[in-house]
């Protein structure tokens, strides 16, 4: 077990407090509405001691045996062909923002209201990019408050992000017991969801036997350290398997305050190229967004290009773009790429199973 110190230094290396602006950015790339209080009726499950039981649907946001809204399809992609060749574990993003309601700074696992946020906005809008090719499991966890990102009390900090872990952990290892059955496998992320990624792939994958069983790893939206990994590689182009992606996104010429003072640049990939070279991906090259009209996909919106540990790109092209000013894309890190997150899905399980029969 790693030290309080040498934790904290290693949440500080992979988090940042950009989450802050969070609701501020948010409206392009998802729904924000309070529909979350009408969902709030859905999600009237209580657990009796406010821990998570996993043989219990309710607490996992996606799974292939229910409907969920990981399930939706853009209008446009409703005729694709569909397989559920692999399973996706998928690792939602910091939901818990609004104001602290006692002292823990853990959410509830029961919670209504952020069961249904978590639902209508990260599984919706991004668990489901997953689903032409695989089974997606998405646990609910206890997660951390926003502001356990820049604590007042490292200590209490420390031990929100641990709980929240303890209950990812609690949900793969069921997941590996009851459904994986040795099943290929993509982890998959966003924002607070990858702080708790790295650590799960750390535990579970590096230098361990369920590596081979590895298609990919999509660890978005949070810095990624060089030394994070011994084995495991960031993925080179869009066939490699058994890797990992990642990247965080700016407007051109922009870096925020918490880049600026990380010491050593993130390992990234390109999310259009899916290289982890200089080369600027054009626009054209990307193959559709979807923002807040689910049912809509926006082609074009932007191009991509790896500088100093973060993707970089002009302002976003779709309808009131012009609106649109803030620098900080950090919500659109999956949207923005969505039909090509897609589409080098399909790619990464072809060539997964192509190895394999290889072998």
């Amino acid at each position: 077990m790693m030290m309080k110190d040498q934790k904290w230094k290693f949440f500080k290396s992979i988090c940042s407090c950009y989450f802050l602006i969070g609701t501020l950015i948010l409206l392009p790339f998802s729904s924000c509405s309070d529909k979350y209080l009408t969902y709030k009726r859905l999600y009237q499950f209580k657990s009796e001691d406010k821990k998570p039981d996993y043989s219990n649907l309710d607490y996992w946001a996606a799974h292939p045996l229910k409907w969920d809204p990981s399930d939706s399809i853009p209008k446009p992609l409703r005729k694709e062909k569909r397989d559920t060749l692999i399973d996706v574990f998928f690792l939602h993003p910091t939901i818990y923002t609004m104001e602290l309601k006692d002292s823990s700074l853990n959410a509830g696992i029961d919670d209504a209201y952020l069961n249904a946020k978590t639902d209508y906005s990260s599984i919706l809008y991004q668990a489901s990019v997953f689903n032409q090719h695989a089974r997606v499991y998405a646990p609910r966890f206890r997660e951390a408050h926003i502001s356990a990102y820049f604590p007042k009390d490292t200590l209490a900090a420390l031990k929100a992000f641990d709980l929240a872990y303890e209950d990812v952990k609690t949900a793969f290892e069921y997941y590996l017991k009851n459904y994986n059955h040795g099943r290929a496998i993509i982890i998959a992320s966003h924002s607070q969801g990858s702080t708790h990624a790295l650590r799960l792939l750390k535990d579970y994958f590096e230098n361990k036997s369920l590596q081979k069983q590895l298609v990919a790893a999509y660890v978005i939206g949070m810095v990624i350290p060089g030394n994070s990994f011994s084995s495991l590689q960031m993925c080179e182009d869009s066939l490699q398997t058994g890797c990992v992606c990642g990247w965080r996104t700016f407007r051109e010429g922009y870096k925020a305050p918490y880049v600026k003072a990380e010491k050593a640049f993130s390992l990234v990939t390109n999310p259009i190229t899916w290289k982890t070279d200089s080369q600027y991906a054009h626009k054209k090259s990307n193959t559709g967004s979807v923002l807040l009209k689910f049912n809509k996909i926006y082609k074009r919106t932007t191009g991509a290009q790896i500088y100093e540990g973060i993707i970089w790109v002009k302002r976003p092209k779709f309808p009131w773009s012009f609106l649109y000013s803030t620098k900080n894309y950090h919500v659109g890190d999956i949207n923005l790429y969505y039909m090509n997150i897609r589409e080098n899905v399909g790619q990464r399980i072809k060539s997964y199973f192509h190895n394999q029969m290889l072998k």
